[in-house]
C-alpha cells in the first residue's frame, strides 16, 4: 500500500534502506498459514466427542495434542445409559475443568404427557448447574421416537417448543443432529465415501434408501429448518455440518438463512474432502467466507471395553490428519474416497477461529 500511495517518497529512498525495511517486515510478520509442525503448539477445541468411560486416555491424549474437548451426552442405545454418561462427564468436569467440557441432553421418555417439558427443563437446568455448556438433541427425534398415536415426532413438534424457548432464554446452545448423511438415502453404488458404503452394507436396517416408508432426507431437513426459523434467538449448532455435508452450496444457504446457526465438522471431513478433490478453491472459499460460523469437531468416541492405547493412537491420527487438511497444503491419500487430497491451507486467522475462537464464543460466552 505504501508503494502505491507514496510513490515519490519511495522512489527517493535509498535501496539499502528499502531492503532493510523489507527484511524487517519479513522478520516480524507471521507467515500466512500454519505448518504441520505447528499442530501441538496451537490451542484447539474439539467441539464434538464422546467420553463414555472413566479412563484418563481421552483427556491425556487431548492434553498431549493441546486440545480442549467437548463431550456430548446423547440418548443413543449403543452408548452407556444417560446416567452413566452424566457420571463420567461430572467426574472429568470436576477433575479437569480447563480441558474437559460437556453437553447434556434430555430423554424423550414420557413426551406428550403432562409436565414432560417442565421435567425436561428442570433436568437440563440441573446439568447446566453442574457445568454443562450445551444441550444435544439427537436424530431419534425425526427417525425413531413416536407419539401416543404412533406417529414420528419431528424436531419442529410443538411439544418441544418449551425446551427450545427455555434454552433461548437462558442462552444455552442447542446442538442438533437431524437425519443421516445424505449417502444414507442413496443406492450403495452412488454413495460418495467407502466408509458410508461399508456401514450401510453391514446395516441395511439403517439404510434409508431401502426404507421408503421412512421420511425422506429433504423432509427431515425442512422440518429442522422450520424449527430454527421459529427460534431466531436460540444458539443453534448444526452437528455434522448440519447434515448438509454433501454440498458446501447447501451449507451456505443454511447459514445465510439462519444467522443464529453455526455448524461443526464432526465425522464429515471425508465428504468435504470428496468435494475439494473436485473443486478445492470452492471448498476453501467456503471455509474462509464462513470462518466465524464453523467449529472443528470429530465425533471421536471412547466407550467401555475399547482398547485405550489403540484409541489414543487413532485420536492422534484423526486430529493430525484433519490439521494437515485444513491448515496446510500437504497432499495425502484418503482411502475412503480413493483419492489424493490437497490440504486447504487456510489462513492462520481462519484456523484460529475454526479450531478455538468460535467454540469459545458459542459455548462459553455465558460465563
Amino acid at each position: 500500500m505504501i508503494f502505491n500511495t507514496r510513490w515519490s517518497v519511495v522512489r527517493a529512498t535509498p535501496f539499502a534502506v528499502l531492503a532493510g525495511l523489507a527484511l524487517s517486515a519479513c522478520a516480524t510478520t507471521p507467515p500466512a498459514g500454519y505448518t504441520a509442525s505447528d499442530f501441538a503448539s496451537v490451542r484447539k477445541i474439539d467441539s464434538h466427542v464422546h467420553v463414555n468411560l472413566q479412563d484418563d486416555a481421552f483427556v491425556d491424549q487431548a492434553a498431549a495434542d493441546n486440545f480442549e474437548i467437548l463431550s456430548i451426552n446423547v440418548d443413543y442405545p449403543a452408548f452407556p445409559s444417560l446416567a452413566d454418561q452424566q457420571q463420567v462427564a461430572h467426574h472429568y468436569a470436576a477433575a479437569d475443568p480447563q480441558r474437559f467440557h460437556f453437553a447434556t441432553t434430555f430423554s424423550m421418555q414420557g413426551f406428550g404427557q403432562a409436565g414432560w417439558a417442565e421435567r425436561a427443563n428442570a433436568a437440563i437446568d440441573a446439568e447446566v448447574a453442574r457445568g454443562a455448556v450445551a444441550v444435544k438433541v439427537w436424530k431419534n427425534v425425526g427417525m425413531v421416537e413416536r407419539d401416543a398415536s404412533g406417529q414420528l415426532i419431528f424436531i419442529d413438534d410443538a411439544g418441544l417448543n418449551p425446551i427450545f424457548s427455555h434454552l433461548a432464554a437462558t442462552g444455552v446452545p442447542l446442538i442438533a443432529h437431524q437425519g443421516e448423511p445424505y449417502n444414507c438415502w442413496l443406492p450403495l453404488d452412488q454413495m460418495t465415501t467407502d466408509n458410508d458404503r461399508a456401514y450401510f452394507s453391514a446395516h441395511p436396517e439403517y439404510h434409508m434408501y431401502l426404507h421408503p416408508e421412512m421420511p425422506r432426507y429433504e423432509y427431515l431437513m425442512a422440518r429442522r429448518d422450520t424449527m430454527v426459523s421459529r427460534n431466531p434467538t436460540l444458539k443453534f449448532v448444526g452437528a455434522h455440518m448440519a447434515s448438509l455435508e454433501w454440498s458446501v452450496d447447501e451449507m451456505s444457504k443454511f447459514l445465510d438463512a439462519h444467522p443464529n446457526a453455526v455448524i461443526e465438522t464432526a465425522a464429515r471431513m471425508t465428504q468435504i474432502q470428496y468435494q475439494s478433490v473436485r473443486d478445492r478453491r470452492k471448498v476453501r472459499d467456503f471455509f474462509i467466507k464462513y470462518q466465524d460460523r464453523i467449529l472443528y469437531g470429530t465425533d471421536l468416541t471412547l466407550n467401555p471395553g475399547e482398547d485405550v492405547a489403540a484409541f489414543r493412537q487413532s485420536a492422534h491420527e484423526v486430529w493430525t490428519n484433519d490439521w494437515a487438511y485444513l491448515a496446510t497444503d500437504a497432499m495425502r491419500h484418503v482411502d475412503d474416497i480413493d483419492a489424493d487430497v490437497t490440504g486447504l491451507a487456510l489462513p492462520r486467522s481462519v484456523i484460529d477461529k475454526i479450531y478455538y475462537a468460535n467454540a469459545q464464543r458459542e459455548f462459553f460466552s455465558r460465563r
